[in-house]
């Protein structure tokens, strides 16, 4: 008489163990790094960010009879030029304080006077493909989203071949 087996055999088991590593193969990788997704999220939140302090500071010219050539944010005093935020003036990126992003949040690249704004991932050197987006000073500004196309040591910093702002840090 036989028994009635019980348990599963030797082959059963392999094939479940090879099956589960088949399983992990393709969805650990799916998984597991998350930090490009997570820096062009970064990215895409700057470029909010900007937009929307442009929007907020035009709109605020013009509740101010679309006179004067400052806008109070928040308490922040905002420098406009043709109703729209400044993108440097004096030694502050002013589009960056409107939008509340600091050298901490990303690197913000111009200068005293400068009419353009670039900002890079934080603490990453900048180099031709990276990631960026800039702030151009218009009547509406020019707001980009890219990648470096052009950079020269010292001299400028250009995203998306329509943002050139100098290749110095600003506060």
């Amino acid at each position: 008489m036989r028994r009635a087996q019980k348990g599963f055999t030797l082959i059963e088991l392999i094939m479940v163990i090879v099956i589960l590593g088949i399983l992990a193969a393709f969805a650990l990788p799916r998984f597991a790094d998350f930090s490009q997704e997570a820096r062009q999220a970064a990215m895409d939140g700057g470029v909010a960010a900007v937009k929307s302090a442009s929007a907020i500071t035009r709109a605020a010219f013009l509740a101010n009879g679309s006179s004067g050539t400052t806008a109070s944010l928040d308490g922040v005093t905002i420098d406009l030029v043709n109703g729209y935020a400044a993108a440097i003036d004096g030694s502050n990126s002013q589009i960056s304080a409107a939008a509340g992003i600091t050298n901490s949040d990303f690197t913000i690249w111009g200068t005293t006077g400068s009419t353009a704004v670039v900002y890079t991932e934080a603490g990453q050197t900048p180099a031709v493909g990276s990631e960026c987006f800039g702030y151009a000073e218009g009547t509406p500004p020019s707001i980009v989203r890219g990648q470096i196309t052009d950079i020269t040591s010292s001299a400028s910093i250009q995203c998306d071949t329509t943002v050139t702002a100098t290749a110095t840090n600003a506060p």
